[in-house]
């Protein structure tokens, strides 16, 4: 059986919702990044978005020297409180980008999704860490400082069921299919690639995600900074089921309002019946951990 975090929460009948994606510019004040994302929270719901997806690392610079000093509980601590306040006061689920976590003597990089009524409904730790070594360019590790997490995580909103992976976990297939084999009709990746990998896979990475599996592919990014520190891709994407890139946005803190229509996960997968066609008889994605 699957192991995963599941949650169903205001369900309404319908196949339509509004989304907004926050490219969120972050600086060292972790108080006046998270009172600005509370205001883009405001902001999306003027424009009555549904559901408003924040940045990975958006309370924190992103990098292995920051984890511990910006590292908090949850659901207790300052950006946990703020996010559950801004939900309730907007009547919105927060997909709360991710924080660094604090429990017990471990770190870890983790997304927290806030109901309308303020209820913490799901909470996803990167399973993938990002550690790689790029000659000439770039080396980073953030299994120096954080612990991987152990599970999937799913819930439903809207009447649309959304699995959670953060950045890295966008490159493993095999967790994207497993989601896509639990009814998942999309993808959220809070994410914040760099300047080489960016380029080169941020776009292809989502679009192949969302053709692969026939869903909606968000992936939510910090907008760029400037060195020394870690320097974000930016430009936050959402892509449809049909592997078409719906909006897409530069590198400056902006923010994307899509409405989502769920149809089109039916029609795609109707007429293009890979997952019916699939040879399980001879290969298959299985989740082991019980």
């Amino acid at each position: 059986m699957l192991s995963a975090n599941i949650v169903k929460q205001g369900l309404r009948t319908m196949s339509t919702f509004r989304m907004a994606l926050v490219q969120l510019a972050v600086g060292e004040n972790k108080s006046t990044n998270v009172a600005r994302a509370v205001s883009f929270i405001e902001r999306a719901k003027q424009q009555q978005a549904n559901i408003v997806v924040l940045p990975e690392c958006f309370n924190s610079p992103y990098g292995t020297s920051y984890f511990a000093k910006y590292a908090e509980s949850i659901p207790g601590g300052e950006t946990s409180v703020a996010l559950s306040e801004a939900a309730k006061k907007n009547n919105v689920y927060v997909i709360g980008g991710t924080i660094p976590e604090k429990e017990a003597d471990k770190l870890y990089n983790t997304c927290t999704v806030w109901a309308p009524d303020g209820t913490l409904i799901a909470k996803h730790r990167k399973m993938h860490l990002f550690d790689i070594d790029i000659k000439g360019k770039m080396t980073f590790r953030e299994s120096d400082s954080l612990s991987p997490g152990t599970s999937l995580t799913m819930f439903e909103a809207m009447d649309c069921k959304i699995g959670v992976g953060i950045c890295y976990d966008i490159r493993f297939e095999e967790m994207a299919r497993l989601y896509r084999n639990k009814g998942c009709q999309m993808l959220i990746y809070p994410a914040a690639f760099n300047m080489t990998t960016g380029p080169l896979h941020w776009s292809l990475l989502q679009r192949s995600r969302a053709n692969d599996n026939q869903l909606y592919v968000a992936c939510v990014s910090p907008a760029r900074g400037s060195p020394p520190g870690y320097v974000a891709w930016g430009h936050t994407q959402l892509t449809n089921p049909w592997g078409e890139i719906l909006h897409e946005l530069d590198a400056t803190e902006d923010m994307v309002v899509a409405d989502i229509d769920l149809k089109i996960v039916d029609e795609v997968r109707s007429q293009i019946p890979t997952f019916s066609q699939r040879r399980t008889d001879l290969y298959d994605t299985i989740w082991k951990k019980d």
